[in-house]
């Protein structure tokens, strides 16, 4: 660009400028550059390059004129975009911009085709004239199009559409005159005009639809009556109508005959009605000669006819119920009522005749009727029954039904069912016998109510029908019954679903018995509202947890299986699935041990093992029944004889006997009883030795685990009549008597030479009272000697202190005299729990411990004196009286435990 005068002016410009152009043309353009800018810039045509739209176009296409002339051709402009710029390099390679054009593309306009003209009619006197045509092909360009009309000696004014190209109203109609219509269309590229229409625009109006339609009933049931007003002058032109009619509900339009409404008319009668009914009306109308358009539809009308008697009777059907009686029939009549174009009115009432057909001269009974059933009980036999429709107007013809005593003609054959068209087709086979008419009935099987019968009659010479009002995964009953006209066939039913599908759920598998290799399954059928359709199979699966699922088919009339080959003591899991012709379901899992043992096997454990047992016992009671001298010289042993007792031979003859006045303080539950003590005093030098006091010391250490009893020791070795004894055991046990006993003596040196003296004890193997002898002897030596007594006793339970050296090895020896019942005594006579089932050889062991100590007394006791003590007012306590005693065996020089 150059600056001049404050001005930027172009250094070339483009030829032709912003150009129109047809598309699929050839086109060239030339870039023109200033001769100022060549001395300014230096630059030349050479250095020219043509842009498309910012593309650059191929310099094939360019061609050097001169040095200030480029040219650039297209050969076809259906590639060719805007803008279109001239460009040049200048020093450097830098481009810049000379000059830019708008390059439009487009087509011319095509002939305006099919030009049609019609006259509205607005209004009474008011008419308008609506021209459209075809405008053609798309331009691309902006085209006007222009509605131009003249008469042969005036030209109108053009109309000019708004908004649209093809079409243009003209609102100034002049009737009676041919006009000239033509349509013309320009662009840029050119020029089009339509063929001229020439018409007299009376021909071709559409005149207003009648107005002010009525319809009303005439004298007859099948005629209704239409009239209307015109709203076009006869003097303007005269018209023809066209009536339509349809029934109320109906969407189906009839037609009244063209040639029955080919005439200027207001109002019309229609014939050939249905009775009763109401009708919808509607009209047209055009001008009379059949050129122009037919007026739009008027506004729909309705009218009824009136009534007239039914034109036929009502379909009759029976349902009989013998259960009541053998000998009479309860009789269910149902029919259906009357559709409205046969009822031609409202039915008042139905008249019901039944006639015995096995009795001439039976009654007839005739009953009137609202509803359309009746019951009747009839006895058993052959029956008319006929059925009239009333109205208002009168009757309709009688329907007959005859009710046979035994349905002895021939059946329908080969019956079933097929789905047709969301319709249940049921089709027969027809009986060779010549058949009046066909009943079917059907009804929907439910398990929670009664079936509800529906039916209809068909025509003798179908042999299928279409059932309406059927649901889809519902089971229906379907039976067809042949109708003769003397007589009635049995009927043929069978079971049908319009559609098919899986059952709601699945069966609920228990079992009923389970075995060791076998277990019962049972189940209930699925009901009929779940079933969805026909069951065709139920499958078994089980498994047990860690196996693989075995599947077993079982027939649908089943309700119990047994499974077998199972495996003893294990877990299984089973389910049940119920299959139609649309799919299965599965039912809940179920679970069941099988049985670690088979039937009869326990049996066969246990009776033999019982039985064994039995002899075992048996065995047993007859070996202790041969061996019962032996069992019972083990468990009851001969006691021996106290009089017999070695310890008579060293007891003193005549025990001191004396009452103590403290028997209550000392032992106020009077616990113990006859006490003997026997008490040996040695001289001062001799002292027993260390090894003859073991064995003492032996019977200090058991008294803590046996119970014992003191026995009198004086003029008898033992009592002389059974007595009471009481142990002195911590619990405080209650006493027990001295036949369940073992008794013991007791034996209490002095000390010698300073020691401690001990207790001996020595035992008596017999529980018997003493004979009365020694009884005796014993109280008379209790009293010689009572004068005598010590003052000083040792304790019984040696508690006392073993260390102290200041006493005599042997005092003066001291016995207590055998006291009367209650009397207490310084020593206790103890008592331990002897079972008479010790051991024989027992008795020989104590018989050698009596022995041997009565040799050890005879040895320590030699020169000493044995004198009877009572005791004095020093009584025992609880914890210092000896517990128990083992049995012991008297050794040389003392005695010794077992």
């Amino acid at each position: 660009f150059l600056a001049s005068g404050g001005l930027v002016q172009s250094c070339g410009h483009i030829i032709p400028e912003s150009p129109v152009l047809a598309l699929g043309s050839s086109f060239t353009a030339l870039c023109i550059l200033n001769e100022s800018c060549l001395d300014f810039g230096n630059i030349y045509a050479s250095q020219i390059i043509w842009k498309i739209k910012n593309r650059l176009v191929p310099k094939e296409q360019y061609r050097e004129i001169n040095r200030t002339v480029s040219s650039v051709t297209f050969n076809d402009t259906s590639s060719l975009a805007t803008p279109l710029t001239c460009n040049i390099l200048a020093d450097g390679q830098i481009e810049q911009n000379i000059y830019g054009i708008t390059v439009t593309v487009g087509l011319a306009p095509e002939k305006p085709k099919n030009l049609s003209c019609v006259v509205h009619q607005v209004s009474r006197f008011t008419y308008i004239m609506t021209c459209t045509w075809n405008p053609g092909r798309h331009t691309f360009l902006d085209t006007q199009f222009r509605l131009r009309y003249s008469w042969p000696e005036e030209i109108f004014p053009d109309c000019i559409p708004k908004d649209v190209n093809n079409s243009c109203t003209i609102t100034d109609i002049h009737f009676f005159v041919n006009t000239v219509i033509w349509v013309e269309a320009t662009n840029a590229l050119g020029k089009a005009e339509s063929d001229p229409l020439i018409v007299d625009p009376i021909d071709i109006v559409k005149p207003l639809s009648p107005q002010n339609v009525s319809v009303s009933s005439g004298v007859l049931p099948t005629v209704l009556k239409l009239s209307w007003e015109n709203w076009i002058s006869d003097a303007v032109m005269t018209l023809k109508f066209n009536i339509r009619y349809r029934i109320a509900g109906d969407m189906n339009w009839m037609e009244v005959p063209s040639e029955d409404t080919a005439s200027p008319r207001t109002s019309f009668s229609v014939q050939g009605l249905r009775p009763y009914t109401e009708y919808v009306f509607s009209i047209r109308c055009m001008k009379e000669d059949g050129t122009g358009y037919w007026s739009d539809w008027s506004e729909e009308k309705t009218g009824i006819t009136t009534e007239d008697q039914p034109s036929k009777g009502p379909p009759i059907w029976r349902i009989i119920d013998k259960s009541h009686s053998p000998a009479s029939w309860t009789v269910h009549l149902i029919w259906k009522a009357l559709k409205p174009f046969e009822a031609n009115g409202v039915i008042l009432q139905y008249e019901v005749t039944v006639r015995d057909k096995s009795s001439l001269s039976g009654p007839v009974k005739k009953y009137n009727v609202t509803s359309t059933n009746h019951t009747l009980q009839l006895p058993e036999g052959t029956y008319e029954v006929s059925l009239i429709a009333r109205n208002s107007v009168g009757a309709s013809p009688p329907s007959v039904l005859l009710i046979p005593a035994r349905n002895s003609k021939a059946p329908v054959k080969n019956l079933r069912t097929i789905p047709k068209h969301d319709k249940l087709w049921v089709g027969w086979t027809a009986p060779n016998s010549f058949v009046l008419k066909y009943v079917i009935e059907w009804c929907l099987v439910s398990s929670s109510s009664d079936c509800i019968i529906e039916w209809q009659v068909a025509l003798g010479d179908v042999q299928g029908i279409n059932l309406k009002g059927i649901k889809p995964f519902k089971c229906y009953l379907i039976t067809v019954y042949p109708l003769y006209a003397d007589g009635q066939g049995s009927g043929q039913s069978v079971k049908a679903y319009l559609k098919q599908d899986r059952p709601s759920k699945g069966p609920t598998v228990q079992t009923k018995k389970v075995g060791k290799a076998e277990a019962v399954l049972t189940w209930n059928h699925l009901t009929v509202e779940e079933q969805n359709g026909f069951i065709r199979n139920y499958t078994i699966l089980y498994k047990t947890i860690d196996g693989n699922e075995t599947v077993v088919t079982v027939d649908p009339s089943k309700t119990e299986y047994t499974l077998s080959s199972l495996t003893s003591d294990t877990l299984y899991t089973v389910r049940m699935m119920a299959s139609t012709d649309n799919g299965s379901r599965t039912g809940p899992d179920f679970t069941f041990t099988t049985q670690k043992f088979g039937r009869g096997e326990i049996e066969a454990i246990v009776v033999p093992v019982c039985l064994a047992f039995l002899l075992i016992v048996l065995l047993g009671v007859l070996f202790c029944f041969n061996k019962r001298d032996l069992i019972k010289k083990h468990i009851w042993p001969i006691v021996p004889d106290p009089s017999k007792s070695n310890i008579a031979q060293w007891s003193p003859q005549v025990p001191a006997k004396r009452n103590f006045n403290s028997k209550d303080q000392m032992y106020p539950e009077g616990s113990f009883t006859d006490v003997s003590v026997v008490e040996i005093e040695a001289d001062d030098k001799k002292c027993f030795s260390e090894q003859d006091l073991k064995p003492f010391d032996l019977l200090k250490k058991e008294k803590s685990t046996s119970e014992g009893h003191s026995s009198g020791i004086g003029g008898s070795s033992c009592m002389s009549s059974p007595r009471q004894s009481v142990s002195d055991s911590d619990e405080g046990e209650t006493t027990q008597n001295t036949s369940s006993t073992v008794q013991y003596s007791t034996v209490v040196l002095n000390g010698y030479r300073d020691q401690t003296p001990v207790q001996v004890f020595s035992r008596s193997e017999s529980t018997q009272p003493l004979l009365d002898s020694e009884e005796r002897s014993e109280d008379h030596a209790g009293g010689a000697d009572s004068t005598a007594q010590r003052q000083q006793y040792f304790r019984q339970n040696g508690g006392q202190d073993e260390t102290n050296t200041d006493r005599p090895c042997f005092e003066r020896t001291k016995q207590i005299i055998h006291a009367n019942e209650g009397d207490l005594v310084g020593f206790v006579q103890l008592q331990i729990s002897g079972q008479s089932s010790q051991p024989l050889g027992l008795g020989m062991e104590k018989n050698t411990q009596e022995a041997a100590l009565s040799n050890v007394l005879q040895t320590h006791t030699e020169g000493k004196t044995v004198r009877p003590e009572t005791v004095e007012e020093n009584p025992l306590s609880f914890d210092e009286m000896p517990k128990s005693y083992l049995p012991q065996t008297v050794r040389q020089g003392g005695y010794m435990p077992q």
